[in-house]
């Protein structure tokens, strides 16, 4: 399993409805709110990167209030 993160930055007033839409995607194992440039970030847990790129395309960028998202992979130490 590869863990990634997700920087998600909300349209002002909808705060709580990109929330709420969040907590529906089951590859979503965490959300936690965050002050500043991001509202939230978000733990995603998917078998590959090919996976992760997916859930963060037709999952997550989808949701209706969504302004901008940053997204942090993991990467193996050589």
């Amino acid at each position: 399993m590869n863990l990634g993160f997700v920087l998600i930055k909300a349209e002002p007033g909808y705060e709580h409805k990109v929330y709420n839409e969040l907590t529906k995607v089951e590859e979503i194992i965490q959300i936690h709110p965050l002050s500043e440039e991001f509202d939230f970030i978000a733990k995603v847990e998917a078998e590959n990167y090919e996976r992760f790129e997916n859930i963060v395309k037709s999952k997550i960028k989808s949701i209706n209030g969504i302004l901008n998202i940053k997204t942090l992979t993991e990467s193996k130490f050589y």
